[in-house]
């Protein structure tokens, strides 16, 4: 006979079978708000990755692993009035991420959920103003970049060479597109000043000069032509096959590229006389609402304009007061810096990067291992003479997410001619810069196996931000390179630093009065005469790069002030002593905080803080740690961009 459950026994199952229920419902809502939150992030990523086929070139070493087909990938050719599709596509994707419940997902998607719709979020905010981008920046701009991509496009077998003349035959239809956008922003009056587009017009003259393409010496012929016979070597290519490749591209470039930019200069010079004389942003409808929401996308700092304006005048009164105590105790010294002395031991590119890796030491935590522990390489090149003049002083090479073994530092011959201008220089693009930083955080997203979603947002902020930290931290050791042959290197590079930091400060407070402020260049002037900078032609220079390149400067200064206000929020939050000044020095707190900055940068600054409150990392004493050198033991060292530089300003003060 069956006994009947009594009624506390049905109450108790009901109760077990709606826990059971509530846990299942629950274990179901957040695995599938994570499933369906990483599906989002992967397509994300791979229709940003594919959205230009340069990029995904330069990111991707095997297409196959991604389910890509490289060869069907195409340059984006700007259509008439797509201008607004920006805002609208950035809409869609921001609602469907608002679709998902942040609370629901674990802890590393919530990060991740958290970093993209705050970058959304400020793209957004620039898309909301489609003509005040300038694609054609004479210092940054298309024209000008293309051919360096072009010079280092990665070519290992015959698919390569195919794709890469592919995208030759689209470059005609791309510039079109080009002007296509310039003729939208002249019909909206708000084309590039006639000053700007002379610039930009030169450069395309310059850049594929019929000349040198015509007599075979143009730099694109020649590394082109390098590269095939690299493959020759590896038996990848017959002579045979490269000498058509090789005629193919010459054809290519005579014919289609060159008569490219002759046709964008044309259509250039047409558009003169329907844009401002240069001005900033704030010269411009809206101007100053965009330059709000610029500051914030390249920057990731979330302070208002008034609170940047005041943190970067106390760094500058700082610097300049140092400055001038220093120069006061030591008047030689106004001396040196004309004479710019060489104090450092001789040493080539390669091996004053050697020296920068074997000597960041024990601040810095070693580099993790890959999966196949392959060691990492790097090699310097000097940009063609004929991109000199557009060039940056030096710039770092990405490589790809999957392939990070391999890093190019390009160097400008113009900028990098003394010895301090090239050690703080290779520090910044190399060690501990940008080739450790991003090395280190490729293979610490691949050792944790997370999107590496740096590689379509860029935080320049960060990004530059710590390799100006780090290029400002490399003259101590320059100063301890020199000390012992010459005691007078460390007063000296402590005005070079000073120098260095105060120029940055005032060219960042330069970039809000000009674009915020709506200076003019006879504000600028008087400004920079109250410093005792009287420089005009020096001056009008300047404020034409800066007017044509808004927040470049703040990218890298005020993301180091950042920085700098992180590590005191972490001295603070870490003091185990009563003195945070001591902290802040301590070497046990420098790895640690540079460990912290590593693992969970690139990222804007608001999110920074708020991972730096609840991190906690490994245990980081110094007797647990493994060397940074023996890291690198067996990695053979062949070998944002630094902001533009000027003559130092000490040297032309009036010293009263």
């Amino acid at each position: 006979m069956k006994k009947s459950l009594s009624l506390r026994q049905w109450s108790l199952a009901l109760t077990l079978f709606t826990l059971l229920s509530v846990l299942t419902l629950h274990w179901y809502g957040r695995t599938h708000q994570d499933a369906k939150f990483l599906a989002f992030t992967e397509d994300f990523f791979l229709d940003e990755v594919q959205a230009n086929p340069i990029h995904f070139h330069y990111t991707i070493d095997d297409p196959s692993a991604y389910g890509v087909d490289e060869s069907s990938l195409t340059l984006p050719v700007y259509q008439p009035g797509a201008a607004a599709n920006d805002a609208s596509s950035l809409a869609l994707t921001r609602k469907y991420l608002g679709s998902i419940n942040p609370e629901s997902l674990n802890e590393e998607n919530q990060k991740l959920y958290d970093l993209l719709d705050r970058y959304l979020a400020a793209a957004a905010g620039t898309a909301a103003y489609p003509y005040l981008a300038e694609p054609l920046s004479p210092s940054s701009g298309v024209s000008s970049e293309l051919p360096i991509l072009f010079s280092e496009y990665r070519l290992d077998d015959k698919t390569d060479i195919e794709n890469y003349l592919s995208i030759l035959t689209q470059i005609p239809a791309y510039f079109d597109g080009l002007l296509l956008y310039e003729q939208e922003k002249a019909q909206a009056g708000l084309f590039m000043s006639d000053t700007t587009a002379d610039r930009v017009i030169s450069q395309c003259t310059d850049l594929l000069n019929p000349s040198a393409l015509e007599d075979g010496t143009h730099f694109l012929l020649l590394t082109f032509e390098d590269r095939l016979q690299r493959l020759v070597n590896e038996n990848i290519l017959t002579a045979e096959e490269a000498a058509a490749y090789a005629s193919e591209h010459d054809r290519l470039l005579t014919t289609l590229v060159a008569p490219a930019y002759d046709h964008l200069a044309d259509g250039l010079t047409l558009l003169k006389g329907s844009g401002k004389e240069t001005c900033g942003l704030a010269g411009q409808e809206n101007g100053r609402d965009y330059y709000r929401a610029l500051v914030r996308l390249r920057t990731g700092s979330y302070r208002d304009i008034t609170e940047i304006k005041q943190l970067l005048a106390q760094d500058l009164r700082f610097n300049y007061e140092s400055l001038l105590a220093l120069l006061y105790a030591n008047p030689d010294l106004k001396n040196m810096i004309s004479e710019n002395p060489s104090l450092l031991p001789e040493m080539t590119p390669e091996e004053v990067l050697s020296n920068l890796q074997e000597e960041i030491g024990e601040e810095y935590p070693p580099i993790p291992a890959g999966r196949d522990n392959a060691p990492i390489r790097s090699t310097i090149k000097y940009v063609d003479a004929s991109l000199e003049a557009y060039s940056a002083p030096a710039f770092y090479m990405m490589p790809p997410i999957d392939n990070i073994c391999e890093n190019l530092i390009y160097l400008n011959a113009r900028d990098t001619q003394d010895d301090l201008a090239l050690y703080t220089t290779l520090a910044h693009e190399g060690y501990p810069g940008h080739l450790y930083q991003t090395v280190y955080s490729k293979r610490y997203q691949e050792q944790e196996h997370l999107l590496p979603m740096g590689s379509v947002l860029y935080y320049g902020g960060f990004v530059e931000g710590w390799a100006m930290y780090v290029e400002l931290a490399s003259y101590d050791k320059a100063i301890e390179l020199a000390a012992d042959a010459h005691p007078e290197a460390a007063a000296y590079y402590q005005v070079c630093r000073l120098d260095r930091q105060f120029r940055l400060g005032l060219y960042s407070l330069l970039d809000i009065a000009i674009h915020y402020d709506n200076a003019s260049f006879e504000d600028v002037q008087k400004l920079c005469s109250c410093l005792g900078i009287n420089d005009s032609a020096g001056l009008m220079s300047l404020y034409q790069y800066i007017a044509e390149e808004p927040c470049n400067y703040l990218k890298y200064y005020l993301g180091y002030l950042e920085i700098l206000e992180l590590k005191r929020q972490a001295a603070v939050l870490w003091s185990d002593t009563a003195s945070v000044t001591a902290t802040y020095d301590n070497a046990d707190f420098l790895y640690r905080f540079h460990t912290f900055l590593l693992q969970n940068g690139p990222a804007d600054y608001r999110t920074l803080a708020k991972r730096l409150a609840v991190w906690e990392d490994q245990d980081t004493s110094l007797k647990n740690r493994v060397s940074f050198n023996s890291a690198f033991s067996n990695a053979p060292c062949s070998s944002s961009v630094s902001p533009f530089r000027t003559a130092s300003i000490i040297s032309s003060w009036n010293l009263r």
